[in-house]
């Protein structure tokens, strides 16, 4: 294991040149996705833009984290088989982007990747006991760990899958995201972890620069379920491996806002008589545009919302009680600007029908 400098140095050039890769690539993955007609043209009003944009995007982000993972991670069974998995995500998502694929076919695909990642070393097997009031402190798992693990999985690959709704969304939620577990990985020592994440961060930065508003191309599908992909296996072998409390509550605290996001929307979509898998405009960030705020205005608030999220997993790592305080805080202040949200989206957009009914 490096020292720490050694370390440091490492991760920052993990980084750079998967940020490198990424920037350089995109041009001309953007140019490929035109060839072969990955374009999103806008068909219905979920969709922000108003003229077709070229979408595989995240094929340079796989790329970018792809080329930084082969030069400076040892490539164990585990990470043998999460990159195995990240290239049937990727090769799904491609012909996703082209030829617009079915949700179930989707859904066993992504199993299958799943269980290439469990089978191969990524799997949850012990996690704490939420009930802090207990005499046993973690749970085993058993013959559990397989199934927990798949769900895992395809849970969060689905849920970054879903915020990707505005320019920039969900590349740069991933990116707060993998921040905070590098700085966790870094705080714990775990330099495995934290070489994935850097690279990981560094790919999803080099493709941001295209992807914000106004965005010259889209992530796709390509690039929000590998991104989705593995945060949740890394999230394994990095935050699942606390025999405390904090291996329960980081990894929902890291990935918060697509995870509950996703809840709503299920919970929103059942209470309606609706599939789950029924596409609506009610996401978190059509509700921010319904607010009167504009693309670069919601995203903006979800970055922070991230973050604050991100920070208090972060402190939940080395907690006192000093920082148990803050982590209170921005957890408080996280929730208020979420009900606001919540609450104030559905007012703003009803009044916006009834105005219409009215003309």
């Amino acid at each position: 294991m490096p020292g720490e400098m050694q370390l440091i140095a490492y991760v920052a050039a993990a980084l750079a040149i998967a940020l490198l890769v990424s920037f350089l690539m995109t041009p001309l993955v953007k140019t490929f996705a035109q060839k072969v007609g990955a374009v999103d043209v806008p068909k219905d009003n979920r969709r922000m833009h108003d003229h077709p944009i070229p979408r595989m995007g995240g094929l340079a982000i796989f790329f970018g984290f792809l080329f930084s993972t082969l030069i400076f991670v040892d490539l164990t069974g585990p990470i043998k088989g999460m990159l195995l998995g990240s290239v049937i995500i990727v090769v799904l998502g491609i012909f996703d982007d082209i030829y617009a694929l079915g949700a179930k076919f989707k859904f066993l695909v992504q199993i299958a990747a799943a269980l290439v990642a469990v089978f191969t070393g990524n799997r949850i097997e012990v996690i704490s006991n939420p009930n802090i009031f207990s005499p046993n402190p973690w749970w085993e798992l058993g013959v559990l760990a397989i199934p927990f693990t798949v769900i895992w999985i395809v849970a969060v690959t689905n849920s970054v899958n879903l915020i990707d709704g505005l320019d920039g969304l969900a590349c740069g939620v991933s990116t707060i995201s993998s921040m905070s577990m590098l700085v966790i990985a870094m705080a714990v020592a775990d330099s495995e972890v934290a070489l994935l994440m850097a690279a990981l961060a560094g790919a999803c930065i080099g493709f941001i620069p295209y992807n914000l508003n106004p965005a010259k191309i889209f992530m796709g599908d390509t690039g929000s379920t590998f991104l989705g992909y593995i945060l949740a296996v890394v999230s394994i072998q990095g935050l699942f491996k606390f025999y405390t409390i904090i291996s329960f509550v980081v990894p929902f605290l890291m990935l918060g806002l697509p995870i509950f996001d996703t809840c709503f929307a299920f919970v929103r979509r059942i209470a309606h008589g609706q599939s789950p898998m029924h596409a609506d405009r009610s996401h978190v960030h059509h509700r921010l545009i319904d607010m009167g705020l504009s693309q670069k205005q919601a995203v903006a608030v979800l970055y922070v919302i991230s973050a604050i999220l991100g920070l208090s997993a972060v402190v939940l790592t080395t907690s006192t009680p000093i920082k148990a305080m803050l982590l209170l805080f921005a957890l408080c202040a996280a929730g208020a600007v979420a009900m606001r949200v919540f609450l104030g989206g559905g007012e703003k957009r009803r009044e916006k029908e009834e105005g219409k009914e009215d003309e």
